[in-house]
């Protein structure tokens, strides 16, 4: 089963890594990323930026578009992992990930387009 483990975060998420030190963060990641590679659970993972973000809402028929990527939430969307193993496991994985002792990781599920 595919997952994909979203990674959140907020300014007080991003300054305390700042603190850390973001080498020894993008080490952890680089690290965690090698062995979901090497025992074949690694799918795909990316950052994501806030640089030309967008919201989109459609009222009555009628777009409106607003800079940035926030919505109603205290904390924005970081970045992604998307991960193939059962979801005992995606849970251990996202535990790992540096960003989880200061934000909340997201797990969703992916569904199976063979049952729509």
């Amino acid at each position: 089963m595919k997952y994909m483990l979203l990674i959140y975060g907020n300014d007080q998420t991003w300054d305390t890594m700042q603190a850390v030190g973001m080498d020894q963060v993008m080490e952890q990641h680089g690290k965690l990323i090698g062995e979901l590679k090497a025992c074949g659970e690694h799918v795909d993972d990316r950052p994501l930026t806030t640089a030309n973000a967008r919201v989109v809402r459609v009222r009555d028929g009628v777009p409106t578009v607003t800079d940035g990527p926030f919505t109603e939430a205290k904390e924005v969307l970081a970045g992604y992992y998307v991960v193939d193993c059962n979801l005992e496991r995606a849970t251990e994985i996202a535990a790992r990930l540096p960003e989880a002792p200061y934000s909340p990781i997201e797990i969703r599920e992916f569904t199976d387009p063979t049952e729509r």
